[in-house]
């Protein structure tokens, strides 16, 4: 038995090796990437905000959008229902700004209702837009997001630009704290290398050329991940995705330990749906990590033989210096790049550093609930996701 655990364990060391590398490249990537002077790039942006029901928050994350440091730009908020509980929230803040209107998209048929909305809105993009972007409701963005955000677009050759979602609660709970841990964990996978990059929905942009270029309003037909099915497109296309540390966005709110499951697992069910092979390395390396760690600790308490201790005790050690360092830069960068929020983000020292040890269990939990189903309930709405271009809507 001491030789099987000794090969997972190497395994596990060399994983936490190259993770810890992986921290200190995302740190220089961001000191990198905010040290550059402000971008000069303003052609005329359609920002689409899809909205259904109320988020926490809500007001402030909408009113965000409407107050960036940028010459002409309009925003587009959709909901599919015109009785929806955010259309008063939307109603008051473009009634003060001529930029912004509100659409009802159709109820969605084949389609995610996110996905459905986010196609109603580009066929209704102000003529002059350049560029397209998208934006979550329950994102705040700081003054100079979409700057920053489009100017890798001013490259022809560049496919997408994304940043990326930091969980932040004015009431941390140990739920959320948890949930802004497993999240963390995702959010390094960004970073320097635009081929493995991928987008994220909250906070992305496409040159409208290049959408309409690879079709991708009618590829998002059937979808119910925005954001992975243009991950899928643009890679096919052969076009790099690049990361923009300002385009980090915060999202403020509370979770409930459920909510952190719900959370959680349909995240790791679309991955598997869309990108297969994250999903199968998500699997793998949480269950050799609750493995290995599981082990040692028994080893540790239990061996009476010295090589076997000690062997535990190295595994432990050097496992959790790595983890607890990967979660520092980690933390260390995202401070840099929302500033703003330095005084909740020290408060996550202690969570972000310690919770980590949680979050591998949470993972294998999602990567198992995803192996057995493909069924999820989002924003109220019960999909099925039967393959990347075939979404069900399943009508109770």
């Amino acid at each position: 038995m001491i030789v099987l655990f000794l090969i997972f364990a190497s395994v596990l060391v060399w994983f936490s090796f190259k993770s810890l590398v992986g921290g200190f490249r995302y740190l220089a990537f961001f000191r990198k990437q905010l040290s550059r002077s402000t971008p000069t790039w303003t052609p005329f942006v359609s920002v689409i905000c899809p909205c259904r029901g109320l988020d926490q928050e809500m007001n402030a994350n909408l009113g965000s959008l409407l107050v960036q440091d940028f010459p002409a730009y309009e925003v587009i908020f959709v909901v599919d229902d015109p009785r929806d509980p955010a259309r008063p929230v939307i109603d008051s803040l473009i009634r003060t700004n001529a930029a912004a209107r509100l659409l009802v998209a159709d109820k969605a048929l084949e389609s995610g209702q996110k996905v459905e909305n986010l196609r109603t809105a580009v066929l209704h993009a102000n003529g002059r837009s350049e560029v397209f972007v998208f934006v979550d409701s329950d994102t705040r963005v700081s003054q100079d997001w979409l700057r920053y955000l489009i100017a890798p677009l001013e490259d022809p050759n560049v496919g997408a630009a994304s940043g990326y979602r930091w969980f932040i609660s004015e009431e941390p709970s140990f739920a959320t704290e948890l949930r802004s841990a497993w999240n963390a964990s995702i959010a390094s996978a960004l970073g320097p290398n635009t081929r493995s990059n991928f987008c994220w929905g909250g906070s992305m942009a496409i040159c409208r050329d290049n959408f309409e270029r690879i079709d991708m309003g009618e590829k998002w037909r059937g979808t119910l991940s925005d954001d992975f099915a243009l991950t899928r497109s643009l890679r096919s296309e052969g076009l790099p995705i690049v990361h923009v540390p300002q385009a980090i966005t915060a999202t403020l709110e509370s979770c409930t330990f459920r909510e952190l499951l719900e959370f959680t697992t349909r995240q790791m069910k679309i991955t598997r749906v869309y990108m297969p092979h994250l999903w199968l390395m998500s699997f793998i390396g949480s269950a050799i990590f609750c493995g290995v760690m599981t082990s040692a600790i028994v080893i540790a308490l239990s061996s009476r033989e010295s090589f076997s201790f000690w062997a535990a005790v190295i595994t432990l050690a050097f496992v959790t210096a790595c983890s607890v360092s990967k979660s520092w830069l980690r933390l260390k960068a995202i401070n840099l790049s929302l500033p703003q929020y330095s005084a909740e983000l020290r408060r996550q020292l202690l969570t972000q550093n310690t919770l980590w040890l949680l979050t591998p269990p949470i993972f294998l939990y999602n990567c198992v609930r995803a192996l057995f189903s493909r069924r999820m309930v989002w924003r109220g709405t019960k999909y099925e996701l039967k393959s990347p271009t075939e979404t069900v809507i399943i009508r109770d």
